[in-house]
């Protein structure tokens, strides 16, 4: 049984809470929040205990291995201070707010560095893990095109968009490492940002973005984003390859389809965001995490993986911003 301490008692928090009570090697210790009301809320709910003193988490002794769900200028000190109380860490991404901290969180982790895994959780969603693992026993032969789509279904509060990063360190950060995760390391960037959204935009970011990447083999990525979508959370991905493609759709809650003399094959409403879309893969992301624990290996994302898509998120702004390709 792998005991658990969660950092951050928000809406991502209570995602891991909620997956860390259903899985049968796990248990929830301890939760810390800045604020008590969520981290009581959240701890009683959950039958354990909370505190308001980050190092009560890093010098727990009934505490195995930390969640991280603060807020990502908190990450890297709380990435530290959990490995040096010999703790296991699974940390939501991105890594930090900019590539100079990231790097020296990996370097001041050194070989510890493998004790911690980036909450990536779409690479381990059922059907984008299946189109990764077909392509790469060659069902569609070289691959030579990956398209990756991802709109929300509103844009972010203006206020966390001025903290967050930008969209392609906050929200695209999850599709660079999708890229990475099928074509490897990228050679160059090109990014387009506009706006839809005047409050976004009077906070300094973009809410409609595309990216195109190239490997060093040649190999294409397009990524699409929108802060918004009138018809709810649109999570695709499609893999073309000399000898075929493979497509992953948006999910319904049913499979149930109608055709009338006014529609064809329509459908429910999508899965209305990352909460009931991803639930499998937060899931099968703490199967990972645990089995790697258990069996005391190297955990896969890492911080690596964290450093190398927050390096194609800064690539990304400084094309979106400068109006040119940016090569790695």
């Amino acid at each position: 049984m792998i005991r658990f301490a969660i950092i951050g008692a928000g809406r991502i928090g209570q995602v891991h809470a909620r997956a860390v009570a259903a899985h049968p090697e796990a248990t929830l210790t301890l939760v810390y929040d800045a604020f008590e009301t969520p981290a009581k809320a959240l701890a009683e709910a959950r039958g354990a205990r909370y505190t308001l003193d980050i190092d009560e988490v890093y010098n727990a002794a009934d505490v195995d291995a930390v969640i991280i769900g603060s807020p990502t200028a908190m990450h890297v000190e709380h990435i530290l201070g959990s490995v040096r109380g010999g703790k296991r860490v699974l940390c939501e991404k991105p890594v930090a707010l900019d590539m100079a901290e990231a790097v020296r969180c990996m370097e001041e982790l050194g070989d510890e560095a493998r004790r911690v895994m980036l909450g990536f959780n779409r690479r381990f969603d059922p059907s984008f893990a299946e189109i990764n693992a077909r392509v790469a026993d060659g069902e569609i032969g070289q691959l030579q095109q990956l398209t990756v789509t991802s709109r929300d279904p509103q844009g972010p509060p203006a206020e966390y968009v001025a903290g967050s990063g930008g969209i392609f360190k906050d929200m695209t950060i999850h599709d660079f490492d999708m890229v990475r995760f099928f074509l490897g390391d990228i050679v160059e960037v090109s990014a387009f940002g506009t706006n839809a959204d005047e409050a976004i935009k009077a906070a300094g970011d973009f809410d409609q973005a595309m990216v195109l990447l190239r490997n060093a083999d040649g190999a294409l990525a397009t990524i699409v984003n929108s802060r918004t979508c009138s018809y709810g959370y649109d999570q695709r991905l499609e893999a073309f390859g000399a000898d075929g493609a493979l497509n992953a759709e948006n999910l319904t809650a049913t499979s149930v389809r109608k055709a009338s003399a006014t529609q064809t094959q329509a459908q429910g409403p999508v899965l209305d965001f990352f909460l009931s879309r991803y639930e499998a893969a937060y899931s099968r992301e703490l199967d990972a995490f645990i089995a790697a624990v258990v069996e005391d290996r190297e955990i896969s994302p890492n911080i690596v993986d964290g450093v190398e898509a927050l390096r194609l998120a800064e690539a990304a702004t400084q094309s979106a911003r400068e109006g040119r390709t940016v090569r790695l």
